[in-house]
């Protein structure tokens, strides 16, 4: 079947989804980057979600978040986002104990010098999403496709994906951390809290990162680490009968009030490892502003959370 003849039945079906097909195709083209901010995020958004964004009433959680983009433009939010930049104003507010220890920070990866580096490390790149390499055995590391990862990330902007502003001035770096490992687990439990004008509402617990075997899993809880009936529609929540409350929660949720303080919305990540609590990362814009979660009454719940500055 060719093209032509699938995109003809396509929209004799579903003229909606053809139009969205065919926005999808312009945003990727490198005309998309001619675009203004508000244009662009209007055509990505009906694409997304198949419906216009109200930017003068938004109500929605994934409305406010692309109105955030526009309008919530605070400098501070680049150090933010900012992976090594980030640490000094998490130890700051909350203590440096908190900080996943830094190895080291190049410009380029062929400047790291492997031979300081511990058996085991991870890599990231400070100014984007999935810029990661995880090594556990240095004797068996594969620079070349960590290389060519790395140097991939480098040379992208993540703001040009879904406008997330606070990226387009980060300079792109490369750290290395100390490798983490919670023994419980073998491997790393995320907890991903959703934070609401300075205070915690949701987690999101992010279980099986660094297994081959399973598929990653999202699981939503409530402050009592209640378990909800929240489905991501791209990771199952297959683990919450495995899962127990950790013995920090409280502890996080404190962190959390701290440095989520004054900031609409904002999403911060934190570890813990046997005991310790260690800070992830801070995320403005969760999934660029089109999380997608089932029932669909959640967006509006969500998004009732939001006051928006100035508004």
């Amino acid at each position: 079947m060719s093209k032509i003849t699938t995109a003809v039945d396509l929209l004799k079906k579903d003229r909606v989804g053809f139009l969205c097909v065919i926005l999808k195709k312009l945003l990727n083209n490198k005309i998309a980057c001619v675009l203004k901010d508000d244009a662009f995020l209007k055509i990505c958004f009906f694409s997304q979600t198949r419906k216009k964004l109200d930017l003068k009433n938004p109500k929605t959680f994934n409305e406010k978040l692309q109105w955030l983009k526009l309008y919530d433009r605070n400098p501070l939010y680049t150090s933010l986002v900012d992976k090594y930049a980030v640490k000094k104003f998490v130890a700051k507010l909350i203590g440096e104990n908190y900080v996943i220890p830094t190895l080291g920070v190049w410009n380029k990866f062929d400047e790291i010098d492997f031979d300081n580096l511990p058996n085991q490390f991870v890599l990231k790149c400070t100014h984007d999403s999935g810029g990661l390499v995880i090594c556990k055995d240095k004797s068996r590391l594969n620079m070349v496709e960590a290389k060519e990862k790395i140097e991939l990330s480098l040379k992208k902007n993540y703001y040009w994906n879904y406008r997330e502003w606070p990226y387009k001035n980060v300079p792109p770096r490369i750290i290395a951390e100390m490798y983490m490992e919670d023994p419980s687990c073998k491997g790393l439990l995320d907890y991903k809290f959703y934070t609401f004008n300075g205070v915690p509402h949701f987690l999101l617990l992010a279980s099986n990162r660094q297994s081959k075997e399973k598929e990653l899993s999202f699981d939503y809880f409530d402050m009592d680490f209640n378990h909800l009936p929240l489905v991501n529609h791209w990771h199952p929540n297959n683990m919450v009968d495995f899962l127990e409350k950790p013995k920090s929660f409280d502890k996080m949720k404190h962190l959390v009030t701290v440095l989520a303080k004054n900031i609409p919305h904002v999403r911060a990540d934190f570890y813990e490892v046997s005991g310790q609590i260690y800070f992830g990362e801070l995320t403005f814009f969760d999934m660029g502003g089109f999380l997608r979660i089932k029932p669909n009454s959640w967006d509006r719940e969500w998004g009732d959370l939001i006051q928006l500055p100035n508004k």
